[in-house]
């Protein structure tokens, strides 16, 4: 019984043994993410996005930040831990090894004289004659008078003294740390114990299993539903404009749950009537479209209609549950749009290419919606080839402050950009009327605007020159600056309602045939990550080139010091297409701001096949693949019409899809050579 009371002390210990392992080094992890966290995502601190109450700490928004599940699991976690040790501290004090010299008083090795007087004297304080206190009479019992019968034995007093027992040497024990009520079981109450224990350990987590697996088998590893995606491939076409990448954006399966009450038909009909000029009818029969309009799915209408509230910036007159709504339409907008640019330049041709024209859409779109800027507002107009959505994107700025700019012949972004701090400040307070404290809030937005810059190279691995069917590897080096001096930040989105952070699509397309040859998602957020890829991406390549190891050392040092200093590589392979020269271009496209986009002209030469076979795979009989040389020149965005857009002159149109420049290595191409126009498909 005294072994199967020991066992039963132990098993406090076992349990918090098993739950310390996984607990602890989780906590540390979740901490250091938390810390890491906060030290990279640097927000805007002008006053627009101060007054949003966006990143506002409010103690009630850092309890409801804080009462994830997550963290409330982890926190009792930690409690029942708590509660454990003071369990185990409790019941080690209680049982104290027999230390019969210790409860006489007396130190090792007392005389039998000193034994008798020490129980004598404790006697007439604690027998039961003496002293009528239970508790007293307890202890006289079971450790005086044991204690005193241990030591006046010869045999028990010197097993005691020399074994530290008055029981002699004990043998080595071994017990199972279960409780008290597992030992003791029999008949009817160990089935019901056996019964118990196979619903709690085997059942319960197997219906847990199953209604895990039967809501995540709906979901990708981007909490995107699977439906989604199938809408989104269905729907999505070559020549799919910017104006028609809502109609596919809107169909998602998450925004169809969204439920559609009858409360809410006044509501949207009033919304409808301040968004009408953003949904693209046909003036001429205004009442056959609204009507159309109308007989939608009554999701769909709802969801363009909020969308649209964010684009014109009407989400003020919202009833409460619209905003609700709205709020959720928003929440998952970002992860949507990423699925629909995955879903724009996916594989789709022989070649094995996606589309340039809907992935374009789908940017412009994410940039809209992040800045609250109506789509019409792109449209080039006033000398201006990109609109005013760049600028609407600045706090305090408005159509009119656009237009009184425009007189002093600012009419792009990238010319208030180019401006002197003084100039700027002198323009915005004498022509647009703002105050010193509106001048400061742009400045502070515009420290925050990413410039881009990009170098690429392409070879074929451990050959010169590229030939029809060769593997190409495109090394793609892309800088971020800012002038505040921040590389990865939230950008400036104060009608936004949630955290976003910035991320960028890097392209590689032929504007003329539609074709994105290589495509791949760029964050300048995760450091370590990127050092990480960077570092085996070069190590790679030079060990593949037969270089020194010193040399590899030499590469990756510096490939090191490019990311720490604001640069991330993008590496990708593809097939090189026939014998030919290609004019490509390389598009590096924010999905949060407006009017910062990059692209690069690259001329690319493909030889004809006089090696055999192919490196990096099947061998191609009519070789197909790309460049021996390339030029590349860099081109801002700004002041250029980089890329179409449904708000893209047509007339250029038929002139550039027919265009197709005879490239030779080593001529240097003009800066907007390619232009947005020639992807070459109409819309729809």
């Amino acid at each position: 019984m005294a072994t199967s009371e020991e066992n039963s002390s132990l098993f406090p210990i076992f349990i918090l043994t098993i739950m310390a392992l996984p607990l602890v080094p989780y906590t540390i992890h979740k901490l250091f993410r938390a810390v890491s966290k906060k030290t990279k995502s640097i927000h805007c601190q002008c006053s627009v996005c101060s007054r949003s109450g966006k990143y506002r700490k409010s103690i009630f928004k850092r309890i409801s930040n804080f009462s994830t599940c997550n963290n409330l699991t982890l926190v009792l976690l930690w409690i029942l831990m708590a509660v454990l040790v003071y369990y185990i501290k409790h019941i080690s004090s209680e049982e104290q090894p027999f230390e019969p010299f210790s409860i006489l008083g007396l130190e090792l090795g007392a005389s039998d004289s000193e034994i008798k007087k020490a129980y004598r004297r404790l006697s007439v304080q604690y027998h039961p004659d003496k002293n009528p206190d239970p508790e007293a009479n307890k202890y006289f019992v079971e450790f005086i008078a044991k204690a005193y019968q241990a030591l006046t034995d010869p045999i028990s007093r010197e097993n005691f003294e020399k074994y530290g027992h008055p029981d002699g040497r004990q043998g080595f024990q071994m017990g199972i740390a279960l409780p008290q009520f597992l030992l003791n079981i029999d008949g009817a109450s160990g089935g019901i114990l056996l019964l118990g224990i196979v619903g709690v350990c085997i059942l319960f987590p197997l219906m847990a299993a199953v209604i895990y697996l039967s809501r995540s088998s709906k979901y990708t590893g981007n909490y995107v539903m699977h439906q989604t995606l199938s809408t989104y491939y269905y729907f999505m076409k070559p020549s799919l404009a910017p104006s028609k990448v809502m109609d596919v954006f809107i169909k998602a399966a998450e925004y169809m749950e969204i439920p559609v009450r009858r409360s809410d038909g006044e509501p949207l009909q009033r919304l409808f009537v301040l968004v009408r000029s953003e949904l693209n009818l046909d003036l001429k029969n205004i009442k056959q479209e609204q009507a159309k309009f109308w007989k939608q799915h009554p999701a769909l209408v709802k969801t363009e209609l909020l969308v649209q509230a964010q684009l014109t910036r009407k989400t003020a007159d919202l009833s409460s549950v619209l905003q609700d709504d709205f709020r959720r339409v928003l929440e998952l907008a970002p992860r949507l749009l990423e699925e629909l640019m995955k879903m724009a330049v996916v594989p789709r041709t022989p070649q094995g290419h996606g589309w340039l024209r809907p992935a374009i859409g789908v940017v412009e779109l994410s940039q809209s919606i992040i800045q609250a800027a109506p789509l019409s507002a792109r449209k080039g107009s006033g000398g201006s080839t990109e609109g005013i959505a760049p600028f609407l994107q600045l706090p305090h700025f408005s159509e009119a402050v656009i237009k009184k700019i425009a007189r002093k012949k600012v009419r792009t972004f990238q010319e208030l950009r180019d401006m002197t701090l003084e100039e700027r400040a002198e323009l915005l307070t004498q022509t647009a009327g703002f105050t010193a404290a509106e001048v400061q809030d742009v400045e502070v937005v515009l420290d925050m605007v990413p410039s881009m810059t990009i170098e690429i190279t392409c070879e074929t691995e451990g050959e010169e020159g590229i030939q029809e069917g060769d593997i190409v590897t495109m090394y793609t080096w892309i800088t971020l600056r800012r002038r505040n001096g921040l590389i990865g930040a939230l950008p400036h989105a104060p009608y936004f309602p949630f955290h976003k952070e910035e991320n960028f699509w890097l392209l590689l397309a032929d504007s003329v045939s539609n074709d994105v040859w290589m495509s791949q998602k760029v964050s300048f957020m995760d450091e370590a990550t990127a050092i990480a890829a960077a570092s085996n991406a070069i190590e790679e390549a030079k060990e593949g080139s037969g270089a020194s190891a010193k040399e590899v050392k030499i590469a990756v040092r510096e490939a090191i010091e490019k990311v720490k200093s604001g640069s991330r590589l993008v590496m990708g392979k593809f097939q090189a297409p026939a014998e030919g020269n290609y004019n490509l271009t390389s598009y590096c496209l924010c999905d949060s701001w407006i009017g910062c986009d990059k692209k690069t002209s690259l001329k690319v030469k493909v030889l004809k096949r006089s090696r055999a076979g192919t490196r990096g795979g099947a061998v191609v009989d009519d070789g197909q693949v790309l460049e021996e040389g390339f030029e590349e020149e860099e081109d801002d965005e700004e002041g250029h019409d980089d890329y179409e857009s449904e708000y893209s002159d047509d007339d250029e149109d038929e002139q550039n899809t027919k265009k197709k420049g005879a490239a030779t290595n080593g001529t240097h191409r003009k800066g907007n050579g390619s232009s947005s126009e020639d992807s070459g498909s109409d819309e729809d």
